[in-house]
């Protein structure tokens, strides 16, 4: 496939060498400028509250510069001749460095991005947008990136690199450079997709079929970072039932149990109603008052014992398997808090958990 180089008129030819030989000899020294920022951007991002997965920077190759600059453009008058796109690539291209900051979740590279925006003694952010903006306001799909220009402020390896491009200048150490956020995955779908669209080798080998397919990949993906999300929200909420500082010490009230249970065990909810009165009353009989104490209490393990020992021909429902949590763990004391006197008559309740009491211990016996 013939290149952007190779298609380019002669009358051109001679500006865009002189420009990729003066990049061939201070490449060199802009590879420590895309050294220096990305040091800069990891010890920046290390030990915040969200840590990226990997952070990345390159130095734009030689082959790769001189391909984009031999881009031209149609002609200023009708029938005139093409007039490059980047007539001056050492003042306006601003990829020659570029990082790439890449993330678990979407909702980390809105955070990466302040954090970088934040630290203005080092970097000027010049611009800031979403690569896939475009596509959720028009109705397609893409992948999600942040793209930020940031502008270095007094760096000293720009100021060499300054000193290389033109020595009759006095440098001022400020360079663009584009940092790209995205997540792992969007990172491994625009590889892919940049691979295929746009460093094909040849322009024939190519299908409509491919655009569907990469559409179709774009939307799972949304799909699945959406799940991992969800995922990651439910973590976070969990977690924090088990911290007595935070969330774990707040109060059992009816909404509060419904809230929980329905957190730990969305599978486990066959009420018909909001009232979890009932739950409240169960709880505060053994003076269980907190999350946290009813986040011990909805152990996976301990709910897939009880439902052995008991052996449930129907699938208990919240209130079932809440009283039957209790039996296990308080045994006798939760039948004398809970059920009618024993001299009362009848006492259905009473009996009903005196029968499961005794299933319960049969089957610990044969637990050894």
């Amino acid at each position: 496939m013939a290149s952007n180089w190779d298609r380019l008129e002669p009358s051109l030819r001679e500006s865009v060498q002189d420009n990729v030989e003066l990049y061939e000899r201070v490449r060199p020294a802009l590879k420590l400028v895309t050294r220096e920022v990305l040091l800069t951007l990891r010890s920046m991002l290390k030990g915040t509250e969200v840590t990226p997965l990997f952070v990345t920077g390159r130095t734009k190759t030689v082959e790769s510069f001189r391909e984009k600059i031999s881009r031209t453009e149609e002609p200023l008058e009708p029938g005139g001749p093409p007039v490059l796109k980047f007539p001056d690539p050492f003042r306006t291209l601003n990829d020659m460095v570029g990082i790439r900051v890449i993330t678990k979740l979407p909702a980390e590279n809105a955070v990466v991005a302040n954090l970088i925006k934040r630290q203005r003694q080092l970097f000027d952010c010049r611009g800031d947008r979403e690569k896939d903006i475009g596509s959720i306001e028009s109705g397609t799909y893409g992948y999600s990136s942040r793209h930020l220009i940031l502008r270095t402020i007094q760096n000293e390896a720009v100021k060499e690199y300054q000193q290389a491009v033109n020595p009759d200048v006095q440098p001022n150490g400020s360079y663009f450079f584009e940092c790209q956020i995205r997540t792992v995955f969007a990172h491994a779908w625009s590889e892919i997709e940049h691979d295929i669209r746009f460093k094909a080798e040849d322009p024939r080998a190519w299908t409509p079929h491919f655009d569907r397919q990469f559409t179709a990949t774009a939307a799972m993906l949304e799909t699945v970072e959406g799940a991992f999300a969800d995922l990651h929200e439910r973590y976070e909420e969990v977690r924090s039932y088990w911290d007595m500082d935070g969330e774990g010490a707040a109060p059992l009230t009816p909404n509060r149990i419904r809230d929980v249970w329905r957190t730990l065990l969305p599978h486990v909810d066959r009420k018909v109603d909001d009232d979890w009165g009932w739950a409240a009353e169960l709880m505060a009989a053994h003076g269980l008052n907190q999350t946290m104490q009813l986040a011990g209490l909805l152990r996976a393990n301990r709910i897939t014992e009880v439902r052995k020992a008991l052996d449930h021909r129907y699938s208990p429902g919240p209130d079932r398997l809440l009283d039957d949590l209790l039996l296990w763990q308080y045994g006798t004391k939760h039948i004398e808090l809970t059920a009618e006197p024993a001299d009362a008559v009848p006492h259905p309740r009473r009996d009903s958990l005196l029968r499961r009491l005794k299933q319960i211990e049969r089957y610990r016996l044969t637990q050894g």
